[in-house]
């Protein structure tokens, strides 16, 4: 490589595939889904090193502290981070990023990528990287090929001019893009060996598309570069101009340039790969026992084959007896019972459930928040009982309620507490009120998580009933 390369990480999504794991207010790229670490903790771990420039990374607001809470994890240190008034699609999110990197460098290299895949083998996805660069510097528009496992339905194709063999890193010119198929027509192309799986990655140089922008898409340039330059800091993020973001068409960055341009050229890549777009990827990935059984800690499977059991609860244990092609999930909230062959259409449910306006279709029962997270343990009539955990340092906003009052009892830690002009410390098995309508801050001042049981009581308990006074996470 003759100079480094910036991974852009496309971080966004809605979460339906893998439901109820996965869901709007935490979608899949941020949990632990094969393994220790989440798939964005591991994206930004294989895209870092020698080589690399640290990520520009395009998510939303809603998760813009859980991405750098999961870089610190993960120890990476992030670049740029652009944050989307709202979800256009990859074309504008791409063309966002060029232009960023286009203002130092017009020709630094960017290597995008989603935020949600597996790949088995990190070393061997850098070569397959590392034979792409001399083509994406001499102009060429570089995508990732899948050498295909299965006749999958659920892809992409890309069709090559040569077989790929034994899909060794180098480059090879592409023919075209094939929309997703039927069964019948994905059969033909896994057996004719010049068809690849389109990965969504590409590789090329900031110049290079925003040429290919200026070719094929040109209306998108003129609001995106509008969102950009006039984009607003935030606490180490750029927000991105809603207004101007506003005008940018809703399109990927498939049909808006790939599709049109003719200066493409594809890395096969069969070291092992996966877009985890459903529970039977998921299983398929997890490793099958020779019955083809996957079960997570919490879950035990007897007589079963071709199964997934997970639990997700460290109270809930599920149990599977004599199943055959079963997907069965289990959240705190919601349970998914399933077919292995209706994997795709887990999203229907989410539709369904949305319909019938239930929480479950979007939040999860963890609520995450810039200062750590909450969850409910109970919910009545006129009370709720929450469980706190605030980061070391952290600190919720100073605000008050319109129609609750709030019991704290510290249960590890020591809290800083605000009720009006009093401060106090509070520490293990004590406790404070706060008075409905009191100014009230919550701070954790010392270096391990502070975890506290909150009793909240009153005519009305949902989370839009704050006014914000101060708040060191600037939100609205």
């Amino acid at each position: 490589m003759t100079g480094n390369i910036t991974p852009v990480i496309m971080c966004g999504g809605s979460g339906t595939r893998l439901w109820p794991l996965s869901r709007q207010s935490y979608p899949k790229q941020f949990s632990q889904l094969i393994g220790p670490t989440s798939l964005f903790q591991q994206t930004a771990q294989r895209l870092a090193g020698p080589g690399y420039a640290p990520p520009a990374i395009l998510t939303n607001s809603d998760f813009r502290f859980i991405v750098t809470e999961q870089m610190a994890e993960a120890g990476v240190e992030p670049g740029a981070i652009l944050i989307e008034p709202e979800g256009r699609n990859t074309a504008p999110a791409v063309l966002a990023a060029a232009l960023w990197l286009a203002r130092d460098d017009p020709g630094a290299l960017m290597l995008v990528a989603p935020s949600d895949h597996v790949v088995a083998d990190g070393a061997a996805f850098r070569a397959a990287v590392a034979a792409g660069v001399p083509a994406a510097e001499a102009g060429q528009i570089v995508t990732f090929g899948i050498r295909p496992t299965h006749a999958e339905t659920g892809y992409g194709y890309l069709e090559l001019t040569e077989d790929p063999g034994d899909c060794a890193a180098r480059v090879i010119p592409l023919s075209r893009f094939v929309e997703k198929p039927d069964t019948a027509r994905a059969q033909a192309m896994l057996e004719a060996g010049t068809y690849l799986w389109n990965a969504g990655i590409f590789l090329f140089s900031a110049r290079t598309i925003l040429a290919a922008f200026e070719a094929h898409a040109p209306d998108l340039i003129a609001p995106v570069r509008a969102a950009v330059e006039t984009g607003k800091p935030d606490l180490g993020f750029l927000r991105l101009d809603p207004g101007a973001w506003a005008g940018a068409a809703d399109i990927s960055i498939d049909y808006a340039v790939m599709e049109h341009s003719a200066n493409l050229s594809v890395v096969p890549f069969g070291a092992g790969w996966s877009d985890l777009g459903g529970w039977d990827a998921v299983w398929r990935e997890s490793g099958p026992d020779a019955r083809g059984v996957v079960t997570s800690a919490g879950a035990t499977a007897l007589d079963c084959d071709e199964t997934l059991l997970r639990s997700e609860d460290e109270g809930l244990e599920l149990v599977g007896i004599g199943l055959r092609n079963i997907i069965a999930v289990a959240m705190p909230d919601a349970v998914l019972v399933a077919d292995k062959s209706r994997a795709q259409d887990v999203k229907q449910a989410v539709a369904a459930l949305k319909a019938k306006q239930a929480r479950q279709a979007t939040a999860l029962p963890k609520d995450h928040r810039p200062w750590g997270w909450f969850e409910s343990l109970v919910l009545g009539d006129r009370f709720q009982v929450k469980r706190i955990v605030v980061h070391p340092g952290a600190a919720l906003s100073l605000q008050s309620h319109n129609h609750r009052a709030e019991h704290w009892i510290v249960v590890t830690g020591t809290a800083r507490v605000t009720v009006d002009d009093d401060v106090q410390l509070v520490t293990e098995n004590q406790s404070v009120y706060v008075p409905l309508g009191a100014r009230h801050r919550l701070e954790n001042p010392g270096k391990l998580p502070m975890v506290m049981i909150e009793v909240q009581t009153g005519a009305y308990l949902g989370e839009d009933d704050i006014i914000r006074y101060e708040d060191v996470y600037a939100r609205n």
